[in-house]
């Protein structure tokens, strides 16, 4: 006897760093991003989409391996033997449509978009491998003045998304007053140099790593917790003592006025060029931000922002949430950085071969979300579960899908039940739904001409509060009799007495 194969069932399971999202959340995120589409709306920003597949070469960030570009990407090679990679970013599909568009475009180009972008890159906590930016970008304007108008724009978003004034900081820096640090203790200019990199991420270590860390990192190197050690810059004594006196120069009382931190950065760029440059650009900006009224208490200059070394020619910020909240295991964990953004003048240029100056800012829908919730901020669904009509009758089809549709047209959400199950299990439909209202004809309703509207919501009150059968009798108060063409106005007052409207298009 021939031995049987077994069936091969696949895990049902959801890819490392994934997630699926039920429609509460799924709600509450399109609630987020209308609310900073109307911020970037307001700014005068337009709507754009781009493809979520590009070409491998366009992406400009990856560092491919032998044969296989997918370093931070998800990629695939195409029939035509290209490379092709889910977007990592908005910024990069945004850089290769100005340029392909650019005789055609406005400048300055000012665009907004929204969606999911993918990133092959450890997962953590609120961070994810596929996960939803909103960015805005200005594509052709020189000036610090976009750069401020983005800083202003990335605090007006986080404040209508709910955040309070201390909940969260907008932290500045230029990549000019960096360079004009590095400079000053002799790495030279050289920004692809391993030594001027490696300062580079160490700086950006500072927030998580302290003092102590980063001065391991700026000399011979630092191990881990883990025991993974990471080699350091190599930088001299007094190198580290320059790099470490810049970082905490925000540090002290004088960080909350943000004249007073540019005057300590003149004294660390001394009489570097670029460092100048960048310093006069960021008090520019500083008399913007006064003007919008626009104080320390939501943007700070902050000496350790650095954000991509490879990316980023001048301003760069970062939102940063100050608040600790608790994961599922109990830990404290500090979300950080929920939107960043910066100047970048060489972006375009890699199509192009020409400089065109662009700036814009990010916010990190997923990880923002992810944070509200923790933070218990995410706002309950609004719209009510849908009137459930009950199908008790299969010759009665017709009739039950009148009821639904008559219900639809006024406006409420209603669903007709299409299982196969009898009443009891229709109602545990209709309960585990959510259902406010189910809408009951049987044959004896249909020969008086009425339908019984059962207040489900009523009616698990009363029954949690059911000791006898007098109050069970009572709780038919949960349920009434209307006419057949008294069906709408029946459940709309159901719903009233419930606050609910049950529309999809109210809140």
């Amino acid at each position: 006897m021939a031995k049987q194969e077994k069936t091969f069932r696949p895990k049902a399971r959801v890819p490392k760093g994934l997630r699926d999202v039920a429609a509460p959340l799924v709600r509450a995120e399109a609630r987020m991003i209308a609310r900073i589409r109307e911020v970037y709306e307001r700014y005068g920003f337009d709507p754009l989409e781009t493809s979520a597949l590009e070409y491998a070469d366009a992406l400009g960030k990856f560092l491919p391996d032998e044969d296989r570009p997918n370093e931070g990407v998800f990629s695939f090679q195409d029939d035509d033997e290209q490379w092709l990679a889910l977007r990592y970013d908005l910024t990069a599909p945004l850089a290769r449509y100005v340029a392909e568009h650019f005789d055609a475009l406005p400048k300055p180009f000012r665009r907004y978009q929204t969606g999911p972008v993918w990133r092959n890159e450890k997962p953590g906590p609120g961070r994810f491998r596929q996960f939803t930016q909103f960015d805005a970008d200005t594509v052709g304007a020189p000036g610090v003045a976009a750069d401020a108008e983005m800083c202003m724009m990335a605090c007006d978003t986080m404040e209508a998304l709910g955040l309070a004034r201390g909940q969260y900081r907008l932290r500045v820096n230029n990549r000019k007053v960096l360079d004009g640090l590095l400079e000053q203790i002799g790495l030279g200019s050289d920004a692809g140099d391993r030594t001027h990199m490696t300062v580079l991420r160490s700086i950006d270590k500072f927030d998580k790593l302290g003092r102590k860390g980063v001065e391991l990192l700026l000399g011979a190197g630092r191990k881990d917790e883990s025991g993974d050690f990471t080699k350091g810059a190599g930088l001299a004594p007094e190198q580290i003592a320059r790099v470490l006196d810049y970082v905490e120069s925000g540090l002290n009382e004088a960080s909350a006025d943000r004249g007073l931190v540019l005057e300590g950065w003149r004294k660390v760029v001394g009489d570097s060029a670029i460092g100048r440059e960048g310093i006069d650009e960021l008090a520019d900006m500083d008399a913007l931000f006064t003007a919008a009224g626009y104080g320390a208490d939501r943007i700070e200059f902050n000496s350790w922002i650095v954000r991509g070394l490879g990316y980023y020619t001048g301003p760069v910020f970062e939102s940063e949430l100050l608040f600790d909240v608790k994961d599922e295991d109990g830990n404290t964990v500090r979300f950080g950085s929920v939107g960043s953004g910066g100047r970048y003048d060489g972006l375009v240029e890699r199509f192009k071969g020409v400089k065109v100056p662009a700036t814009g800012f990010s916010v990190g829908v997923s990880r923002l979300q992810a944070a509200l919730e923790a933070l218990g901020r995410v706002e309950e669904d609004a719209i009510a579960a849908p009137v459930v009509v009950l199908t008790l009758d299969a010759a009665n089809m017709a009739g039950y899908q009148a009821m639904v549709s008559d219900l639809r047209a006024a406006g409420l959400r209603a669903e007709m039940y299409l299982g196969g199950s009898g009443m009891r299990a229709q109602m545990k439909y209709a309960d585990k739904r959510g259902a406010p209202v189910a809408v009951i004809e049987g044959e004896d309703e249909r020969a008086r001409g009425v339908i019984t509207l059962k207040d489900l919501i009523l009616g698990a009150e009363v029954s949690r509060e059911i000791t006898d059968n007098a109050e069970w009798r009572q709780g038919a108060a949960a349920q009434i009799e209307v006419e057949r063409a008294g069906l709408v106005e029946g459940v709309r007052e159901i719903l009233a007495r419930h606050g609910l409207h049950s529309g999809p298009h109210r809140r």
